[in-house]
């Protein structure tokens, strides 16, 4: 490691809060699936900054149409109409099959506003009495980081200090139809659940859990909230990851790629019902909706499509999970994926996930552990059948690596 890297560490930390534990390198370039240090090195991200980059990294397409709004217009609040907020609208609800679109900005935000919907829904349309509306969410959840979503996370480190939190929500295990079923009451608005617990480790539900759900939910008129905003956009080899059980939310969460990775855009995408209670003034965002971000949001979804990034996820990821399976290692204890969203679960006596990512990062590899024992790997949906088979070869040698 170079000064030059070091003296960027070290400023880091000296005036930085630390609130993350980032893999010892420094970035300076990216094009498609590749990062470049400071140094000049060159790596496969296989983390695509949470699937914020699942069109690639700078994707020109893309860079144009944020360069050419640039130029015109980029930010004119909610008190004007802009001139790529309806196209952007038009375009998404196509893509999705929504009826009703409300743009935020962070994945947090979107989630904190369906939050707000439901519960308004539920008091002006389902009738619940004020004040007493309730949320149903799953242990191990991840739907980020403001005061009123870690309120439910059941994860101490995010919790711990951070209280007292919001009341109105009740938590039931990931993949339990009948913990669903039976924590719903009269008073239940809304289930709100990732479709693979993405922070947890790519924990998958058990077949037909989804289908399941939908059908509890529509029979107690309650709003099924699905947080896409790390499986959808083709991540799981499908628009959205609700369609590998044929059913639709009554709220999708997006974000992250709905950029591209080019700017904070998010997106709650719902029917009339909930999103149809808002009323002027009642919720907002300065930056929400502005024309850059609509710009930029509708390129990025236009190349996802027309490039066939998300049928490439599905090709790929299957390529990666089979090659990942394949490996013959006393370290792993389960794989896991769907698409381009997989994980290697290694044993706890094997040592902590993070040793074997940094070794990946000799290799030329930068993905990230979660849960201690877990390596998460997302690269960007453009990856292609020979830097999928490269990658699994630097998989291999890591994995099977002695630490001793």
């Amino acid at each position: 490691m170079n000064s030059s890297v070091i003296d960027f560490l070290a400023t880091e930390a000296r005036f930085g809060a630390r609130n993350y534990e980032p893999i010892g390198v420094v970035l300076s370039r990216g094009e498609g699936v590749w990062v470049w240090d400071t140094e000049g090195n060159r790596y496969l991200d296989c983390l695509s900054a949470y699937s914020a980059v699942n069109q690639g990294h700078c994707h020109p397409k893309i860079l144009a149409a944020m360069v050419e709004q640039a130029h015109r217009l980029t930010l004119t609040s909610r008190a004007f109409h802009n001139d790529q907020l309806a196209p952007f609208y038009q375009e998404i609800a196509a893509l999705t099959g929504s009826h009703k679109v409300l743009p935020m900005n962070s994945g947090a935000e979107a989630v904190e506003s369906a939050i707000k919907s439901v519960r308004k829904w539920g008091y002006e349309v389902k009738g619940v009495p004020d004040g007493q509306a309730e949320i149903i969410a799953c242990a191990n959840n991840f739907h980020g980081r403001t005061l009123g979503i870690v309120g439910f996370s059941t994860d101490p480190e995010t919790r711990t200090h951070f209280g007292p939190f919001a009341p109105g929500f009740k938590i039931i295990r990931f993949g339990d139809t009948a913990a669903l079923e039976e924590a719903i009451t009269q008073n239940t608005v809304a289930f709100l659940v990732e479709p693979i617990q993405g922070e947890a480790g790519v924990i998958i539900p058990p077949a037909g859990y989804f289908t399941k759900v939908r059908e509890l939910c529509t029979a107690n008129n309650v709003m099924l909230v699905l947080d896409e905003i790390q499986t959808g956009l083709g991540r799981t080899g499908k628009l959205l990851a609700e369609q590998h059980e044929a059913i639709e939310a009554d709220v999708t969460l997006l974000g992250k790629a709905l950029s591209g990775g080019f700017y904070p855009v998010s997106a709650v995408l719902s029917n009339n019902d909930v999103l149809g209670t808002l009323r002027p003034g009642q919720h907002g965002s300065t930056f929400g909706g502005n024309p850059l971000a609509c710009a930029v949001a509708r390129a990025a979804m236009r190349v996802l499509v027309e490039e066939g990034m998300i049928e490439n996820a599905a090709r790929q990821g299957a390529r990666f999970l089979e090659g990942l399976k394949d490996i013959r290692a006393n370290t792993i204890r389960e794989v896991r994926g769907r698409g381009l969203m997989l994980a290697v679960e290694l044993h706890p006596e094997a040592g902590r996930a993070r040793r074997y990512c940094e070794a990946l990062q000799g290799k030329g590899i930068l993905a990230k552990d979660t849960h201690e024992h877990t390596i998460r790997i997302a690269p960007p949906l453009v990856i292609t059948s020979d830097q999928v088979d490269w990658a699994l070869e630097q998989f291999a040698t890591t994995l099977t690596q002695d630490f001793s």
